[in-house]
């Protein structure tokens, strides 16, 4: 948005009050509404038990081949790469679309998890990725002794 905006006004195509929106929407340094590289986030839910992390991320229509999950130096990684073409045909028109989307997102375990037992699933657009915790890392009974 914020690069459209200069464009409109050079060229006349914003009247008086929309002008004066515009500059105050320039100041807000907002990504542009228009652009070459679309860039999508899920959202993550992250949460802590006694035995382990579950994390969790909306990731709707996602192919789990598309899907690329690692885990290395107590950093987990989660990448998507989602590339779609849909073609119409018809009578009287012809549609073609294509869409490309991706995603990385990288977070330090605050904790150390046993690589071996993570289990990932993908149930109705719910990415869950259960990290086990190290027995080094699960919480520990110290007794007082008197």
């Amino acid at each position: 948005m914020t690069r459209l905006i200069p464009i409109l006004i050079r060229h006349g195509l914003l009247g008086p009050a929309n002008r004066d929106f515009g500059r105050f929407l320039e100041d807000f340094h907002l990504p542009p509404l228009f652009s070459e590289e679309r860039e999508f986030t899920p959202a993550f839910d992250v949460s802590e038990t006694e035995k382990e992390l579950i994390v969790k991320a909306e990731v709707p229509g996602t192919d789990k081949k598309d899907i690329d999950i690692s885990l290395s130096d107590g950093v987990l990684t989660i990448k998507e790469e989602k590339r779609q073409q849909r073609e119409d045909k018809n009578e009287h028109y012809y549609t073609a679309e294509r869409r490309y989307g991706a995603f990385s997102r990288t977070m330090p375990l605050p904790v150390e998890v046993d690589a071996n037992k993570v289990d990932a699933t993908d149930k109705e657009g719910v990415l869950k990725i259960i990290l086990p915790k190290s027995e080094t890392a699960k919480a520990k009974k110290i007794e007082v002794k008197s």
